[in-house]
């Protein structure tokens, strides 16, 4: 083991200035580095503070990460020309070429100095990237689903994602309900963050409250305008781009950009810059519906008109002929009539011949059925005339009978008399009154 006195050494203070040295002198110009940017902030005095890493190719692994800053007073000229050129704001997750200086710091350690940025590079890999999602969407069947559906005859029920106070909003709905042709639309506001960071979620809550009650509304519209181009990235989400090709109305943009198409222009059924476009597009479709109904009227003026001039040709024809077919149709009613007449006669006469003979039938029934039930009664009160004769009181008492009462009431057996009674005596030829004396 080495002695301390015989080690030549340096303090860390002494190491990190060789460092700085030996990088000044292996870097005298500044470099141009590709990294993405994974942290992005910026302090109150203007300065922005930037944490950039390197990704391996076949993953997403870090490869490399090293601290940057850009001093205030550059990075306001570079924001500004990197958002007009992008159309893109400066933030984590985006691609950057920068021209940097490589300084190491004694206490801090190394860090890069932004003094350029090329946007340009970052617009490249923007729209790599963009090309990435639009074919992932295709792939899964989603980037032409919402153009294939049907648009409505009349997309009169609108539901509307905009923010409130945005101006795009307000021109959108004047130019929509003070259309000059006087067409009627309703309208409904679904509210949502149209700038920064929230946007792609508060567009898909505004989308999934439209689609709880997506029977009431033809279509659905996305408006932005007044905001910075800068706020664009975030309709080219993925995800967002996926909710809009997926919903069952169709879906049409308008925010408010001219050069290039976000994501979800790609998917929307139709994609219309800015919101007036929108209006406009709309106001169209009524319009095309007033010609079209226009045109039908035209075609059923025509087709009435020729159906009118047939008809009344045809009421001439029948005006002249008519003299002639009443003379036909009189002499053939006549002819109809003296037939029907022939035939009543003779079904009338065959039926008043069967009436009569049914009458005499039934006269000589009749006569025959009277005299056997005369017979009849009078064999039967005959027998009643005899039953009489022997039931008869008289011819009774003429046998040899009598009637006995006492005090009006008819006396049957002796205990029904009392020695003393007055009794009355029927016989067949008159009364007698006697007294009893003894029982």
């Amino acid at each position: 083991m080495m002695q301390n006195d015989n080690i030549q050494s340096l303090s860390l203070f002494e190491l990190n200035q060789l460092i700085k040295e030996k990088l000044a002198d292996a870097f005298p110009l500044p470099v141009w580095v590709r990294a993405e940017i994974s942290e992005f902030r910026e302090n109150a005095n203007g300065h922005c503070y930037l944490e950039l890493i390197d990704k391996e190719n076949h993953n997403d692994r870090i490869a490399a990460k090293m601290k940057a800053m850009i001093w205030s007073s550059t990075y306001k000229l570079l924001r500004a020309y990197f958002e007009a050129t992008t159309g893109e704001a400066m933030r984590a997750g985006i691609k950057i070429l920068a021209a940097c200086n490589i300084e190491f710091h004694e206490l801090y350690g190394i860090s890069l100095i932004i003094q350029d940025i090329d946007p340009i590079f970052t617009l490249g890999e923007m729209a790599t990237r963009r090309l990435e999602l639009l074919k992932q969407l295709e792939a899964e069947g989603m980037l032409n689903m919402n153009k294939q559906l049907s648009f409505p005859f009349l997309p009169q029920r609108i539901a509307v994602i905009s923010s409130q106070t945005a101006a795009g909003y307000g021109d959108f709905v004047d130019q929509l309900h003070q259309n000059r042709f006087g067409y009627m639309f309703y309208t409904h506001l679904f509210p949502a963050v149209m700038q920064g960071d929230l946007t792609e979620q508060s567009v898909i809550t505004a989308l999934d409250a439209i689609f709880d009650h997506v029977q009431h509304f033809d279509v659905v519209v996305i408006l932005r305008g007044g905001g910075a181009v800068a706020d664009l990235s975030s309709f080219d989400r993925y995800l967002l781009a996926a909710h809009c090709a997926q919903f069952p109305i169709p879906v049409l943009t308008g925010i408010g950009h001219f050069r290039d198409d976000t994501l979800i222009d790609h998917v929307a059924f139709a994609s219309l810059k800015t919101p007036t476009a929108v209006a406009e597009f709309l106001i169209d479709k009524f319009q095309y519906a007033h010609d079209l109904l226009l045109q039908d009227i035209d075609i059923l003026k025509g087709k009435v008109a020729i159906l009118y001039q047939g008809q009344v040709e045809q009421l001439q024809r029948i005006t002249r002929s008519l003299p002639s077919l009443l003379m036909g149709r009189t002499t053939s009613q006549k002819e109809d009539l003296i037939r029907k007449l022939s035939v009543l006669h003779r079904i009338s006469t065959q039926q008043i011949s069967v009436c009569q003979q049914n009458v005499t039938r039934l006269n000589n029934l009749l006569r025959s059925d009277m005299k056997q039930k005369i017979t009849d009664h009078h064999h039967a009160l005959g027998l009643l005339e005899n039953k009489l004769k022997y039931v008869n009181p008289v011819a009774i008492l003429e046998k040899g009978y009598c009637l006995a009462s006492v005090a009006g009431k008819r006396v049957v057996s002796k205990s029904s008399v009392q020695e003393g009674d007055i009794m009355k005596v029927g016989f067949f030829d008159g009364v007698i009154t006697t007294k009893v004396t003894e029982r």
